[in-house]
């Protein structure tokens, strides 16, 4: 979607504020930018409340705004695929309606559509993505923005029809449309033309085609640079020219975050790894295995199959042996999630022979040594990956292989081929209800990893109460089911559960609000916790205001408090608060300390946020940033801790303020009576704010904050101040809500506001 279609989001963000959505308001135009730059934090909060706010102020464009941004923001770069499908589905449905169809952007609907079923399963959805996409194709013409993006799915779906040469010739066209109607192709119409040469064969043709799409305008500019590399390094790879395809792949830390990427780049890596220019590392391998999981759970089905394969091919390389068939048995499982797998069976059988083909490498001792030798390995230099070959003779009968070989297995991605070899062991056996607390915490590990619930529902039903509920407790709490893990968790520790199930109990507790228990079941065991469970302890206490338990909290980690009694309100210095903001993002408020876990903002804080100077707040007293070496900049580094909850408000309201700077003289003064009030103010303009003289039009120093008040002061009476503090300032201040609000001197303020350019 181009974004220029959207010449009415500046009169939508008015409208939303005046109805005194400040926030959402804040948030309207950067809802793109969240997309495509990964802030999907703030955009899986904003974009559903924008929607639910456009519905309810009945703006039906702005519906279909959000929640396409949304769609965007998870089809696009992190690549959902059947997850999504439903939802992509009703916004086409939506983009129907009579009072939408109207929108210029919804032909966008039909490319969102095509992508989430591409992600999914690219040539099984070929032909759906082909009938979706014509009729939409030939409603809009050339000279449309939304043209570029359909295209370019259009010949994304004829290279997965298995019709390359058809998608280089429309793609060839397209561009020759757009060029005739004086617009230029996108670069990933260029870039998507480029791999349909690849696919026909024409490597060369395909590197001449993205070189050009390179000095096409993106899309999506933020995954221009990652994009284009992956692709080119593909190409070059294929032609053999190994060196610059090496210098044209971006490292692993940069695509990481871009599941978009992930098989492209795995490919090509897979076709570099045998020259040796690549390392291909057993970390390597976690990493794929790693993506083919993220890829299972997004329903991207295609791209699992595919990068199992590839990843199959790369532990060939490394002779894991064992590996290989792993990812040859998870992708033959995974076809049957597709709806099109011809070839398929083919590269598997082929995967498996190499496999057998391979000789593993050999042991550094013999078998009755192995323990003792995994023992002695450096963990830093240590391949976990043969070290799974070298024990499985051993693992499933020896009690310390099996122990070092099974969570190996899970560290490196395997867990549910560690929990069968366990199984087998203890619990066919019968032997699981006698087994060793370490071995039961292993498999339970193992098979919540596996997400092997019902096993592991099984096997806790043959252990003894108090293992058997912590072990439920453990489930539920990876399952995010508290209050279920808060009752598993009691019980586990009614029949005499340690330490461990008190911190599971906490933490689950907490999550559900009910930090008076989290807190009393740490106390409880207060002999037993470390510093991190005892700052644990002191912020659900004072979440809870338990004070007399954060002052225990408080004495065991050394820490010293004036009072004895009652709440804790000491001042303890000057920290930096963060907070969420309205847009999703974060916003970092000067505070003062007043206990171990809570401080009170300080400054005052716009119209619209959930906070404002005077409020009490109890945050994680764990350091968000390190504290500098340098003893000169240590002197003026204020800690930053991350905000858990609201404790008491200060009913504190502000107002703003803005015009042009007065004299330093008349400031200080203005601050001065602010500070004898007790009214907290900050200015929010730089020196690069002015405004305009009204007489000459040349630039002024200009000021612009808020100032916030108490609850017992009234509007009016601020109103009086501020009209008494300035009276006498060369150029005049404007409030202008404030004037509005209890309706005094509003023409005076709007006239201000107007002459000065305010």
């Amino acid at each position: 979607m181009d974004v220029d279609i959207w010449a009415w989001v500046g009169e939508t963000q008015q409208q939303l504020s005046e109805a005194g959505n400040v926030g959402l308001a804040m948030a309207l135009g950067d809802l793109p930018a969240q997309a495509y730059e990964g802030r999907y934090p703030q955009l899986d909060v904003m974009a559903p409340a924008i929607a639910g706010q456009a519905e309810t102020l009945q703006l039906p464009w702005l519906e279909f705004y959000a929640r396409y941004w949304h769609l965007m923001g998870r089809i696009g770069d992190r690549a959902q695929g059947a997850v999504a499908i439903d939802d992509a589905r009703q916004l086409v449905a939506f983009a129907q309606r009579e009072d939408v169809r109207d929108c210029p952007a919804t032909p966008a609907a039909a490319e969102a559509m095509a992508i989430a079923l591409a992600n999914a399963d690219g040539p099984g959805y070929a032909a759906e993505r082909l009938e979706t996409l014509a009729p939409v194709i030939e409603g809009v013409g050339p000279d449309n923005p939304a043209f570029s993006g359909l295209v370019t799915q259009y010949v994304a779906a004829l290279i997965d029809a298995g019709k390359p040469g058809e998608a280089v010739s429309y793609a060839e066209s397209a561009v020759e449309r757009l060029r005739a109607a004086g617009r230029e192709a996108s670069f990933e119409l260029g870039a998507e033309s480029a791999r349909a040469l690849l696919a026909a064969g024409r490597a060369e043709d395909a590197l001449t085609a993205l070189q050009a799409a390179s000095g096409f305008k993106p899309d999506d500019p933020v995954a221009k640079e990652h994009r284009d590399g992956v692709r080119r390094a593909l190409i070059l790879a294929t032609l053999g020219r190994t060196a610059e395809s090496v210098d044209a792949l971006p490292d692993l830390d940069v695509v990481g975050d871009h599941p978009r990427v992930w098989v492209e780049w795995t490919q090509a890596v897979s076709k570099l790894a045998p020259s040796g220019v690549i390392a291909n590392t057993w970390q390597l391998g976690r990493v794929v295995r790693q993506w083919i999981d993220y890829f299972g759970m997004m329903g991207g089905y295609r791209a699992r199959v595919e990068l199992a394969l590839s990843g199959g091919d790369l532990a060939i390389g490394r002779k894991g042996v064992w590996q290989a068939r792993l990812l040859a048995d998870l992708a033959e499982s995974g076809t049957a999630e597709l709806r099109e797998s011809d070839g398929l069976a083919e590269r598997i059988a082929a995967l498996r022979a190499a496999a057998d083909a391979t000789e593993p490498p050999a042991a550094p001792v013999e078998l009755e040594e192995r323990v003792g030798r995994f023992d002695a390995e450096d963990g830093f230099n240590a391949d976990p990956e043969k070290w799974v070959e070298w024990l499985a003779p051993l693992s499933g009968t020896d009690i310390e292989a099996t122990r070092r070989h099974t969570t190996t297995l899970g560290f490196l991605g395997y867990p549910a081929a560690g929990a069968d070899i366990y199984w087998k062991m203890l619990v066919d056996t019968g032997e699981i209800a006698s087994a060793h607390g370490d071995d039961v915490a292993y498999l339970t590990t193992l098979l919540i990893e596996a997400r092997q619930d019902e096993r592991l529902e099984q096997m806790a039903a043959m252990l003894p109460h108090a293992d058997q509920q912590f072990a439920l407790a453990r489930l539920h709490s990876a399952r995010e089911r508290w209050a279920e893990a808060v009752d598993a968790a009691e019980h586990a520790i009614a029949a005499g559960a340690g330490v461990e199930a008190r911190r599971l109990l906490a933490g689950a507790a907490q999550q559900i609000d009910q930090n008076a228990r989290a807190a009393q079941v740490l106390a409880e065991a207060l002999d037993e916790l470390t510093e991190e469970d005892t700052w644990r302890m002191i912020v659900m206490a004072t979440s809870a205001e338990d004070w007399d338990i954060v002052r225990k909290g408080a004495a065991k980690i050394g820490m010293p408090l004036k009072s004895t009694e009652g709440p804790i309100e000491e001042e303890m210095g000057l920290i930096r608060l963060v907070l969420p903001a309205p847009d999703g993002g974060q916003r970092q408020v000067l505070s003062i300390r007043t206990g171990p876990a809570t401080a009170r903002l300080a400054l005052p804080q716009p119209r619209g946020m959930d906070y404002n100077a005077g409020d009490l707040v109890v945050f994680d007293p764990q350091l968000l940033e390190p504290v500098p070496e340098d003893p000169e900049e240590q002197q003026n580094f204020v800690p930053p801790f991350a905000a858990v909850r609201m404790l008491r408000p200060g009913g504190y309201t502000s107002y703003f303020f803005d015009g042009a700077a007065p004299s330093e003289e008349d400031w200080a003064e203005f601050t001065e009576v602010m500070a004898e009030r007790g009214w907290p103010m900050w200015v929010y303009s730089d020196e690069n704010y002015t405004v305009t003289h009204p007489s000459t039009g040349e630039p002024l120093p200009g000021v612009f904050g808020w100032v916030a008040v108490p609850p017992n002061v009234t509007p009016a009476e601020v109103d009086a101040l501020l009209d008494d503090a300035t009276e006498r300032w060369v150029h005049p201040l404007a409030w202008l809500d404030l004037a509005r609000e209890i309706g005094v001197e509003v023409e005076r303020h709007e006239r201000i506001v107007k002459e000065y350019g305010l």
